[in-house]
């Protein structure tokens, strides 16, 4: 099996073989990370899919000493950030097949389905109310897990406009929770 750099190698001489390698490190992280963000599977899959051939189509702008998952994560996040602001394609949990609580939890453990779709809805709910680019840090930080330093390289972004969008997504997030009672 082909090494990254390998693969890149192969893309920059032209070779579209080389994208298997690529496709299978990152083609489920991608998808994940579209789906998470605009909440439709098959616009996921398209997100994914137009980002690999347009990595494949501009692979001579990507720098050797650059990490290759940032430079094209950060592809997939704005598409999906772009799709959602134009409001391309939405989906509701009401029709959801199953393959929302596939993706959040690849482990899936059936004993414990019940509450984990109850908690996706009501997170869902709270995402839906948020602009798409502050959905998008919230997706990328306790989704996929980024740190503030890899969503600031993924999007392009000063880090401390992460940190903001971050805060400002939270604080909205808790102004819509019910305030318990001591």
């Amino acid at each position: 099996m082909d090494s990254e750099a390998d693969s890149i190698a192969r893309l920059k001489a032209g070779d579209i073989a080389g994208l298997a390698v690529l496709v299978d490190k990152y083609q489920v992280q991608a998808i994940r990370t579209a789906y998470l963000i605009v909440r439709d599977r098959s616009l996921a899959e398209d997100i994914s899919q137009a980002a690999f051939i347009r990595a494949y189509e501009r692979i001579g702008q990507f720098h050797p000493e650059a990490s290759f998952g940032p430079w094209f994560m950060r592809s997939v996040a704005n598409d999906a950030i772009k799709a959602l602001e134009r409001g391309r394609r939405t989906s509701s949990l009401d029709d959801d097949d199953g393959s929302t609580t596939a993706l959040l939890d690849p482990a899936n453990d059936p004993a414990a389905a019940f509450d984990q779709a109850e908690q996706a809805a009501a997170i869902w709910s709270l995402l839906d109310g948020l602009p798409a680019k502050q959905r998008a840090v919230i997706v990328l930080r306790y989704f996929v897990g980024l740190s503030d330093r890899e969503i600031a390289e993924y999007l392009e972004l000063p880090a401390a406009t992460v940190r903001w969008r971050l805060h400002a997504a939270r604080q909205r997030m808790r102004s819509w929770l019910p305030t318990r009672a001591d």
